[in-house]
């Protein structure tokens, strides 16, 4: 309903989410994976999937932000919901820039030092679902991005919590 940043009718930032969820993961799978084994092949899976995590996340953060800032209306609870959401994300994307960066120049080392990026990966992982529970509600509560017929608009409720007093549609 409020996404304004679409192709072929269809939001994008819910079609490139996958992406950095999945490289996050990946991230930190790897990084566990090489502390466990000592291989040096899941550190350096782990880094790969770190540095595309944050190229993906930062190609998904562009239209998810421009849908926060010119299609959710201002002052409705979808707004707060989705700054809520834009934070966590961006905590994540910090998170796992600072992995990355520490661990960029480790790549040829015999024994990388992955302790520390596995305790910031896990809490960019968290942050990163608790943004997907904000996320999953903007589209199940508020519908943002979600086009509803003309019957379901009869009955959706209004949203009395724009100032000034008027109603409008929940965003």
């Amino acid at each position: 309903m409020y996404s304004k940043i679409k192709f072929l009718g269809h939001p994008i930032h819910p079609m490139l989410v996958a992406f950095p969820i999945a490289f996050y993961t990946a991230t930190f799978v790897g990084y566990v994976l090489y502390a466990w084994l000592a291989d040096p092949m899941w550190f350096r899976i782990g880094l790969v999937a770190n540095v595309a995590a944050v190229i993906c996340a930062l190609v998904t953060a562009v239209p998810g932000f421009l849908d926060w800032l010119i299609g959710i209306p201002s002052h409705s609870r979808a707004k707060n919901t989705g700054l809520i959401h834009l934070l966590l994300n961006v905590t994540a994307l910090v998170l796992f820039a600072v992995a990355a960066f520490m661990l960029w120049g480790q790549w040829n080392s015999a024994t990388p030092d992955v302790g520390p990026a596995i305790v910031i990966t896990l809490v960019g992982v968290l942050a990163t679902v608790a943004a997907g529970y904000f996320g999953y509600t903007l589209i199940q509560n508020h519908h943002v991005g979600v086009e509803l017929t003309p019957e379901q608009q009869r009955y959706e409720p209004a949203d009395t919590t724009v100032t000034g007093g008027s109603a409008m549609r929940r965003a």
